[in-house]
């Protein structure tokens, strides 16, 4: 693999870390600003929202610009951002600060995914986006924990600069030591890559991963502030906890790896299930320390799979330029789900307490799981009708080799 990529994963690292962070400070915040944690939960969901309302159109204003530029600019917005939060006086300025770099999100999202994929070549594209991809699962599990233990070592800010070095590191290599990426006009042309918008099974696809993250999240968003309030837990030992949950998720989203590589329908639904199980766990056994450390554990292990789940789900069986813009479109629905899911747990929480969270998750965790065997049937209506571009039919091995 050429070192760009490795060097795309650490941006998709940084940048995931930089989203995902504020969950293990939301506690540190709430004291700081004072503000309620569902107003705290917007430096989550607003970054979120952001992303899913500008993906679609801030790819297609820089799709016909050098890769390599574009991704520079992104990592470079991060810096600034990071910076920016970690000297924010109040409230409204750490969350304009926040916002800003969202609206840049999804380009680097969809622009590593295809420059990996064409930089690796057919034969090594889906090992090449997996790299990528293991950037973005790294930092859902260990971008938390780092965060949350800079602000207990030093300070809330201290989470910010941390975000701001890997940034910086990134972008420098990038700069650096990646070739230039230069557009190719017939992929940039928006008529090729908007055909697959008329296909019906790409929509029931990206509608059961919204909502499955949107399950995910509701209570994951929320994490640290319920280890806090009904675990009662230390900001020491949320920190470990949180480790503990990343630690395990890092063996658990190569084991889900795995298993999609088998089955992609089944261990989705296999992975719903047992998500729903670990939050009515979570709920029943939350206030006793002991058994909260097995049930992070597990929970870690299980969750952690989810984008991977929902990544293989819709691009499955989608290729040429409409892989591209799929690519564009996953930030956008993704993010919506994180934030329907921390708008929906910051309501619970509002209104009946932390401790209630669980069961705004586990309404749509089934939910999304009906929608799969929806989307089954589905299928054969709509096969008929698909374009060429999207063939409907089970994934060769090395279709789905990018969850390895």
């Amino acid at each position: 693999m050429k070192k760009s990529i490795y060097i795309m994963a650490l941006g998709a690292f940084g940048i995931i870390t930089t989203e995902f962070g504020v969950i293990g400070i939301l506690p540190a915040l709430v004291k700081e600003f004072n503000v309620s944690v569902d107003t705290a939960g917007w430096l989550l969901s607003g970054f979120a929202l952001t992303v899913a309302l500008a993906g679609p159109f801030t790819n297609m204003l820089t799709a016909r610009m050098n890769r390599k530029t574009v991704m520079c600019l992104v990592l470079g917005i991060f810096v600034i951002s990071n910076l920016l939060s970690a000297v924010a006086p109040n409230f409204t300025v750490l969350m304009i600060a926040r916002i800003l770099p969202a609206f840049l999100h999804p380009v680097f999202w969809a622009v590593s995914m295809t420059a990996a994929s064409k930089q690796a070549g057919p034969k090594d594209a889906p090992k090449a986006i997996a790299i990528v991809m293991a950037g973005l699962s790294v930092a859902t599990v260990l971008g938390v924990p780092l965060t949350t233990y800079m602000a207990d070592l030093f300070s809330w800010r201290a989470s910010f600069v941390l975000s701001a070095v890997i940034n910086l590191l990134a972008f420098g290599a990038l700069a650096l030591l990646a070739p230039s990426m230069p557009v190719n006009e017939a992929d940039a042309s928006p008529k090729s890559q908007v055909k697959i918008l008329g296909n019906l099974h790409l929509w029931v696809k990206l509608l059961t991963s919204t909502i499955m993250l949107a399950g995910m999240f509701a209570t994951y968003g929320y994490l640290a502030e319920y280890l806090e309030k009904v675990s009662h837990m230390s900001g020491v030992q949320i920190s470990i906890m949180l480790l503990v949950f990343g630690g395990t998720g890092i063996i658990g989203n190569w084991a889900t790896g795995i298993a999609l590589s088998k089955n992609i329908p089944v261990t989705s639904r296999l992975f719903l299930l047992a998500l729903v199980v670990m939050h009515v766990l979570a709920y029943k056994f939350g206030g006793l320390f002991i058994p909260m450390v097995g049930i992070l554990s597990v929970w870690g292990f299980v969750h952690t799979g989810g984008f991977l789940v929902a990544n293989l789900h819709v691009i499955n069986g989608i290729h040429g330029t409409a892989l591209d813009f799929v690519n564009s479109l996953l930030p956008s629905f993704f993010n919506a789900g994180i934030t329907l899911g921390t708008l929906l747990g910051g309501f619970v929480i509002a209104h009946y307490g932390i401790h209630q969270v669980i069961w705004m998750t586990v309404p749509l965790l089934l939910v999304a799981l009906a929608l799969s065997f929806v989307k089954q049937a589905q299928t054969q209506k709509v096969a008929e009708k698909t374009t060429a571009e999207v063939p409907e039919h089970e994934p060769e091995p090395d279709q789905v080799a990018v969850s390895e």
